[in-house]
């Protein structure tokens, strides 16, 4: 089969650099816009190819889960032979099990409805829960952008430095880049208060006296990363503080609080991908770390039929 990357609205960019990545040209299909704000995505040239999608579902996330759906249904009605959805980032990962009586588990509803609209197969990035294999109705590959943001974020860190997880759901990714970068790790526990704000309570290891690269899956509001670097700074760790995360939402707020941290001297780089479109001018300190390679690294093998482990988050 012919092998397609069909690029979606929310990161075009994206979609263009794993299709030069190999060597194909990307397809953009149309969207035709009604006045009442529906769109109608029109994919012409994936008859009888083995398609890859390329549409990350983040802010804003309903556009862009509307989006994925649409495309995949074009998609399918247009010959694709084979459908493969890239989402780097999943949105509504965060919704993964009830807390109380009555609420929906989006993440669940999501997946199904990609299902339905003929995704065989998805590719992401790092998802926020492990549990969007267990709940995805099709194959899931979960690929990690761990190694990279090592490679980027440990550029210059200090010896007697210490990768922070900043809550414990960070807990195992911290590990994983301190295996990587061969130093400690610590932990910040934290309540969150509200979707936007979040207290920090205790720190777990010795961070007196050290650097800190501070981990997490994404930022979105960055009122986690501010907390673990409040929390550091009252432990002894000596700013400033390198962060790295390979989802950079950066919502609400987000960039007036990581401004502030990085005016005081508390953050000196923050590193995150291009899995959403970023605006590199945003933070003098920030840097974005392409994932255009591993994403043509993994549909090429999807493509031939080539194994996925070392590529893989569990890897």
């Amino acid at each position: 089969m012919r092998l397609r990357i069909v690029a979606g609205t929310a990161n075009r960019p994206l979609a263009a650099a794993v299709a030069a990545a190999l060597d194909r040209e990307p397809s953009v299909p149309a969207v035709e816009r009604f006045p009442d704000g529906e769109s109608r995505p029109v994919v012409t040239g994936v008859r009888g190819a083995d398609v890859y999608m390329v549409q990350p579902t983040g802010p804003p996330v309903d556009e862009h889960v509307m989006g994925a759906l649409l495309l995949a249904d074009a998609c399918r009605r247009g010959g694709a032979a084979r459908l493969t959805a890239v989402v780097p980032y999943v949105g509504y990962a965060r919704q993964d099990r009830r807390r109380r009586e009555g609420e929906a588990i989006g993440l669940r509803v999501v997946v199904a409805a990609l299902a339905s609209a003929g995704v065989e197969r998805l590719i992401a990035v790092d998802p926020h829960t492990a549990a969007l294999e267990a709940v995805c109705p099709m194959p899931v590959e979960t690929l990690t952008a761990v190694p990279a943001l090592a490679r980027t974020a440990g550029r210059g860190l200090p010896e007697e430095a210490v990768v922070v997880a900043p809550d414990l759901g960070a807990i195992k990714l911290a590990r994983h880049y301190a295996r990587l970068l061969a130093r400690p790790v610590a932990l910040v526990r934290k309540t969150r208060l509200t979707g936007a704000d979040v207290r920090a309570e205790q720190v777990f290891g010795d961070v007196t006296g050290r650097p800190a690269l501070v981990v997490d899956d994404m930022i979105s509001t960055g009122a986690t990363i501010e907390a673990a670097v409040e929390a550091l700074l009252a432990q002894g760790a000596v700013p400033p503080f390198a962060v790295a995360a390979t989802h950079g939402l950066f919502a609400g707020d987000a960039w007036e609080r990581l401004r502030r941290a990085e005016i005081r001297g508390l953050i000196r780089g923050l590193v995150v991908t291009d899995t959403l479109p970023q605006d590199e001018t945003a933070l003098p300190s920030l840097e974005v770390c392409p994932v255009a390679p591993l994403l043509a690294e993994a549909i090429g093998r999807l493509h031939r039929d080539e194994g996925m482990d070392d590529l893989l988050s569990g890897a």
